[in-house]
């Protein structure tokens, strides 16, 4: 049976409880490098990928990507800024800047990096003759990017400000009313284009959004760990004072032998379960435990609500 641990210092406690806070909030310089990684990546994606193959994909870089070939006096990142400077005019006109946060800072730096990639890469043809495995970069460099971002409660501006703006003054299903406008730039690219690159450019917005779900969910999986073991209290002392987490406790008896059984349930990175199972394996080798994989884990400790 499991008995409180009086045991645990109070520097132990205090010990888990810091490093419970360092999970649960990254600090402003890891915030802000890990955005403009998220944003870079979507870059090298655009310039590299998406404007030679002429890959519109949707939002604000397919339809810049479609202005540059009706204007080829000015370049992909020209049409970025303007686009995204009228995206953030009417995001300032019709939402509060609180609301706005770092979609501001997001939508002028993917500008900025397209633009410094355009000098540095000058891309007037395709990088390969491979159009499939260039598709394959173009959408996944951006997804990639775009999970970063979004993983750490950012955005990358663009149209996520004109579905901010339809989510406070309509009842438009918001990503109903985002599909459509990409649908209509992949429909354009079709006529512009032809047919053939019309068909990639569906295929390449039918899995973007794919490759970003599966990305995040990825990222942020964790093991949610139910122990039935005979020494709980060692356990629970590991699981605070060597990985500074915590545990439910639960009392539960044994369908098959009536036995009263103590349960933990506790929720680990996928380093921490490893860790937790040699622990069992070299103290309990009769131990009973169960792992869950979850991408949705909120609360101290981890993700903020």
């Amino acid at each position: 049976m499991y008995v409180p641990q009086e045991q645990l210092s109070r520097t132990e406690i205090e010990e888990g409880e810091r490093a419970a806070r360092r999970r649960e909030e990254p600090g402003r310089i890891q915030f802000f490098l890990t955005l403009n990684l998220g944003l870079f990546l979507t870059a090298i994606g655009i310039e590299v990928f998406k404007a030679p193959n002429h890959f519109a994909l949707g939002g604000t870089s397919g339809l810049s990507i479609i202005l540059s070939t009706l204007f080829p006096k000015y370049p992909v990142s020209a049409f970025m800024w303007l686009v995204n400077l009228a995206l953030v005019l009417l995001g300032l006109a019709f939402l509060d800047r609180r609301t706005m946060g770092w979609t501001v800072f997001s939508s002028f730096a993917l500008s900025f990096y397209v633009s410094i990639l355009e000098r540095l890469i000058p891309l007037s043809a395709p990088l390969t003759n491979d159009t499939l495995l260039e598709l394959i970069f173009a959408v996944g460099l951006p997804a990639v990017g775009s999970a970063i971002v979004f993983n750490i409660g950012a955005s990358t501006g663009g149209t996520d400000i004109l579905a901010m703006i339809l989510k406070k003054y309509s009842s438009l299903q918001i990503g109903k009313a985002l599909l459509l406008v990409d649908a209509a730039i992949v429909a354009t690219a079709a006529a512009l284009y032809g047919p053939r690159t019309g068909l990639y450019c569906i295929l390449g917005l039918i899995s973007k959004s794919f490759v970003v779900d599966s990305f995040i969910e990825n990222v942020n999986t964790q093991k949610v760990c139910t122990v039935i073991c005979s020494r709980p209290n060692d356990v629970v002392g590991f699981l605070v004072s060597e990985l500074h987490r915590t545990a439910t406790v639960r009392e539960e008896r044994g369908a098959f032998t009536g036995r009263p059984e103590t349960v933990l349930v506790t929720v680990l990175s996928r380093r921490e379960a490893t860790r937790l199972r040699i622990y069992l394996r070299e103290t309990d080798p009769h131990a009973f435990m169960t792992m869950v994989n979850s991408s949705e884990i909120v609360g101290r400790g981890f993700r903020g609500m």
